[in-house]
């Protein structure tokens, strides 16, 4: 799996899962239980993971629902 976000927005990571859900492209948040190491203080930030070759689709619907800037470096 690749990471293309890393955030601690919870609304972010659940609206970039939907429309993962809604293309067919697996995906997984990656760090939700860190939360009980910190104390649910939102300092860690949450990994946001795509299939390798769903990758640069992905990326392109991301960027289609404008979260361009919250992309992580990589080939788009």
């Amino acid at each position: 799996m690749q990471e293309i976000i890393r955030t601690n927005d919870p609304v972010l990571l659940s609206f970039a899962q939907s429309l993962m859900k809604d293309a067919g492209i697996q995906c997984l948040i990656a760090d939700q239980s860190m939360s009980i190491l910190e104390g649910s203080l939102g300092l860690l930030p949450r990994r946001f993971l795509v299939v390798a070759d769903q990758e640069a689709k992905a990326r392109r619907i991301l960027i289609d629902a404008g979260l361009e800037h919250e992309l992580r470096k990589g080939d788009v």
